[in-house]
């Protein structure tokens, strides 16, 4: 490391402080991404073969203290003491982001098995690095097909055991978590849509169709295919916003731009 300027030195320093990597993991991490530290995390968390090392008996205390009482899982209290040992609101989206990491399989709990395999391949094994990892995760909502994998995981995690839709709360909730992070500025005229007109529970097409239609159709519906292959759901919260004249809201004009 001696034959490094000082910038490039501090840099990997900095990195194998924040990720445990050894010095050579390091160098390869931070040249692949041309010396930019956050894109060096990005190389790193995404390359399983050079990930740290997490000492699973670390690991083992780590989820003894979020573990439940009763039941070898961590559960909602748990997962409240986590929150407010990362310094995170447990309604902050960077933990539907964990849950992701995690492979959860439900809303507000983690089995043992979940919570060991997404630590580790996050190279997380103690509270420090856990928190030094909240910005990375953070940042992962801003790629757009990890925010697609993150936006369909949300669906089964969020939906109750052994039921095929998402109940229409749920749904609303989890969509004005998820598309304030995107800015979709049509997502509170789709929820007041959905509570006047449907008051149903949401089914998986009705759910990953909607995130293309945001991502595709203009606010302004200038781009709206009437003969298109979307589900009734969506055709009808177009005549909604045409009954209604919301496509006139000037607002609505700058969303192209953004995306």
């Amino acid at each position: 490391m001696h034959k490094l300027g000082r910038g490039h030195r501090d840099k990997v320093q900095q990195f194998m402080t924040i990720t445990g990597a050894s010095e050579k993991i390091a160098l390869q991490a931070l040249k692949a991404s041309d010396w930019h530290l956050e894109g060096a995390f990005d190389v790193f968390y995404s390359q399983p073969q050079i990930k740290s090392y997490t000492d699973t008996r670390h690991l083992e205390k780590l989820y003894n203290r979020y573990k439940d009482p009763y039941a070898d899982m961590i559960l909602a209290d748990g997962i409240t003491l986590l929150c407010n040992d990362l310094q995170v609101d447990p309604q902050d989206i960077v933990m539907l982001v964990v849950s992701w990491h995690m492979k959860a399989s439900t809303m507000c709990e983690y089995s043992k098995q979940e919570f060991f395999i997404g630590l580790q391949a996050l190279g997380i094994d103690s509270l420090e690095k856990f928190r030094e990892r909240i910005s990375f995760m953070r940042s992962e909502l801003k790629d757009e097909q990890k925010f697609r994998e993150i936006y369909n995981f949300a669906f089964g995690w969020a939906k109750e055991k052994g039921q095929k839709s998402l109940a229409l709360d749920t749904a609303i909730g989890m969509w004005q978590l998820l598309f304030a992070e995107k800015q979709w500025p049509l997502v509170d005229h789709w929820c007041q849509f959905l509570q006047a007109r449907h008051n149903k529970a949401i089914s998986r097409d009705t759910w990953s169709q909607l995130l293309e239609f945001a991502r595709t159709v203009d606010p302004a519906l200038s781009n709206y295919d009437a003969e298109g292959a979307w589900p009734y759901l969506i055709d009808e919260f177009v005549e909604y916003l045409n009954e209604n004249g919301i496509i006139q809201n000037s607002q609505l004009t700058d969303w192209s731009q953004k995306r």
